[in-house]
C-alpha cells in the first residue's frame, strides 16, 4: 500500500513538473517505526527530475537514428515530427527532439490520443468510410535467400514499404548443375543459418552448363496483406517454381525486437565471417577461371603457365587452411588474378600479331600474281 502511494505521488509530481519548475511531495503516515509515524515531505524541481531521467531520454534517440538509417533519410529531410505518449509533454524530451531534428516537434495533436485516432482512421479506411488516406505497412525484418558459402543475401531490406517487388539474377555454383535449392530467410544476421528460415523449394530442369552461365531470376513479391510470393525462374527455359509465405514469418513483436538486438550485438563478428566467406567465394571463382584458361592458352609460354599453376597451388593451400584470414585469402587471389591477366594480355597480343602477319602476306602474293601477266604482255605482242 505504501509503495502504491509513492508511485502515485511520483506520477503526480512528474506531470506537474511538465508545466511547473518545482512541486511539493507530501505523503503523511507513509510508514512507521519505533519512533512513531513516518512522513515524506520534499520539494522536487524540474532540473532534478531531468537529471534523473536524462540517460533514458538520450537512450530513446538510438531507435530514432536506426529508423532514419533504415529509411535512408536524414533528420533534416523529415517534414514533421509527431510526438506520441504522455511523457512527450516533458520539456526535456521536447528540447532533446528539437535539438536532434533541428525543428520544433508538431504539437497540434494530443499525444495521449494520437495513436487511438490513427487506429480509428484506419478502421474508417478499411470500412470505406474514409477516403484519400492510406496506411503504409513495412517489412519488420530483411528478407533474402541463402547463397554460396551460407551467406544471407538480402533482397528486401528491413522497413521497406509494402506492397513491394524485387528481382535479382543468380547463377549456379558448380558445372553441369541441373537444379538449385532456394532457401528463403528473414533476419538481420549476415549468415543465413543465424536467421529464421521461412521455407525452401527446388528449381529443377536447368540445362547442364558451366558454373556461372545459367541465369536464375529470383523474385520477391509482397502484397498489401503481407503475403510473400517467392519465385525462381530459369531465364533460358522459362521453367519456374515458387513458394508463398507470410512476410513476418509469424513472429511476435518481442521476437522481432530480439532478432534485431542479436544482429546488433553480433554485428562485428558476423561481418568478419561474411567477409571471409566472400573472400573464399572470390578465390574459388578465380581458381576456376585460371584452370579453364590454362587449357585454352595457345600463345602463352610454358614458363608463364607454370607460374600460374604454382599460384593456383598456393591459393588452394590457403583455402584449405582453416586458420587463413580474409587478407591472406585476398592476397593469394589477387596474385593469381594478376598473373592470369598478364597471360591473357600476352595471348591476345600474340594472337593479334599472328593475324596481322597473315593478313599482310596475302596481298603481297596476290600482287605478284597480278604482275606476271603484265610482264608477259609485251612478249606476246612481239610474237604476234
Amino acid at each position: 500500500m505504501a509503495l502504491q502511494r509513492v508511485r502515485e505521488a511520483a506520477e503526480k509530481a512528474k506531470c506537474e513538473l511538465s508545466s511547473a519548475t518545482q512541486t511539493e511531495i507530501n505523503l503523511p503516515f507513509i510508514s512507521a517505526n519505533s519512533e512513531g509515524p513516518q512522513h515524506i515531505q520534499m520539494t522536487m524541481t524540474r532540473a532534478k527530475l531531468e537529471g534523473l531521467v536524462d540517460h533514458m531520454i538520450q537512450r530513446s534517440i538510438a531507435p530514432v537514428k536506426t529508423c532514419l538509417k533504415d529509411a535512408g533519410v536524414t533528420a533534416q529531410e523529415v517534414n514533421e515530427v509527431v510526438m506520441v505518449g504522455g511523457m512527450t509533454r516533458m520539456p526535456k524530451v521536447i528540447e532533446t527532439v528539437k535539438q536532434f531534428f533541428g525543428r520544433e516537434p508538431f504539437r497540434g495533436v494530443n499525444p495521449d490520443e494520437v495513436v487511438a485516432m490513427g487506429a480509428a482512421i484506419q478502421g474508417g479506411v478499411m470500412r470505406g468510410e474514409v477516403k484519400g488516406l492510406v496506411l503504409l505497412d513495412v517489412t519488420p525484418l530483411s528478407l533474402g535467400i541463402e547463397t554460396l558459402g551460407g551467406v544471407f543475401t538480402r533482397m528486401i531490406n528491413k522497413n521497406t514499404t509494402i506492397p513491394t517487388k524485387k528481382s535479382q539474377v543468380f547463377s549456379t555454383a558448380a558445372d553441369n548443375q541441373t537444379q538449385v535449392g532456394i532457401k528463403v530467410f528473414q533476419g538481420e544476421r549476415e549468415m543465413a543459418a543465424d536467421n529464421q528460415m521461412l521455407g525452401q523449394f527446388d528449381l529443377v530442369g536447368i540445362p547442364p552448363a558451366p558454373r556461372g552461365v545459367p541465369q536464375i531470376e529470383v523474385t520477391y513479391d509482397i502484397d498489401a496483406n503481407g503475403i510473400c510470393h517467392v519465385t525462381a525462374k530459369d531465364k533460358a527455359t522459362g521453367r519456374e517454381q515458387n513458394i508463398t509465405i507470410q512476410a513476418n514469418g509469424g513472429l511476435s513483436k518481442s521476437e522481432v525486437e530480439q532478432m534485431i538486438k542479436d544482429s546488433e550485438s553480433h554485428a562485428e563478428a558476423d561481418r568478419q565471417k561474411r567477409d571471409l566467406v566472400e573472400a573464399k567465394n572470390n578465390a574459388d571463382t578465380q581458381l576456376n577461371t585460371a584452370e579453364r584458361q590454362l587449357g585454352e592458352w595457345k600463345h602463352v609460354t610454358d614458363a608463364e603457365k607454370e607460374n600460374v599453376r604454382k599460384l593456383v597451388s598456393e591459393l588452394r593451400a590457403v583455402m584449405d587452411n582453416s586458420n587463413s584470414t580474409k587478407d591472406e585469402m585476398q592476397g593469394a587471389t589477387d596474385k593469381l588474378q594478376k598473373a592470369v591477366m598478364e597471360c591473357g594480355r600476352t595471348e591476345y597480343q600474340q594472337a593479334a600479331a599472328k593475324n596481322t602477319t597473315g593478313a599482310q602476306s596475302t596481298p603481297n602474293q596476290e600482287a605478284s600474281q597480278e604482275q606476271k601477266p603484265k610482264e608477259e604482255t609485251p612478249d606476246s605482242g612481239k610474237q604476234g
